[in-house]
């Protein structure tokens, strides 16, 4: 039996706090990297070997956006809002449906505004978060 699996983007859903991002950019539109260093090793000059494991659960989040998402708003208002007086902090979701990945924590910012650029068409934003302690499960 052939093990066929399929992946539709349509079923990747992502809420920052209450508000359910829409108008992802083409291709690539979630990216979310380790800020740990995941496990190290050092070897001693006898050869004995100390691991290290990292405690940071902490991420990097990228999204690319279309330039008419409304989720440029919102994340541009949370930014402000951080800026202003630190209240612009936001839970994350970010599931696919079909069961492969889910990555979730409770807090999670935005690092500066998503640069403008103008052209002949309608360009992309990409904004970056980072997060507190968060987690990500293959189910």
């Amino acid at each position: 039996m052939d093990n066929i699996a399929t992946y539709n983007p349509l079923l990747v859903k992502v809420a920052f706090g209450n508000h359910i991002v829409t108008g992802y950019a083409e291709d690539s539109f979630v990216t979310i990297e380790p800020l740990d260093s995941g496990i190290t090793s050092k070897a001693g000059c006898d050869g004995d070997i100390v691991r290290s494991v990292d405690p940071n659960n902490r991420y990097t989040v990228k999204v690319a956006l279309l330039v008419s998402s409304p989720t440029n708003r919102y994340l541009s208002d949370q930014y402000a809002k951080d800026k202003r007086d630190g209240s612009g902090a936001f839970p994350v979701l970010i599931k696919d449906v079909t069961g492969a990945e889910k990555f979730t924590t409770s807090l999670a910012w935005v690092t500066k505004q998503a640069s403008v650029t103008k052209g002949k068409e309608g360009q992309n934003k990409e904004w970056v978060l980072e997060t507190g302690q968060a987690e990500l499960a293959y189910e």
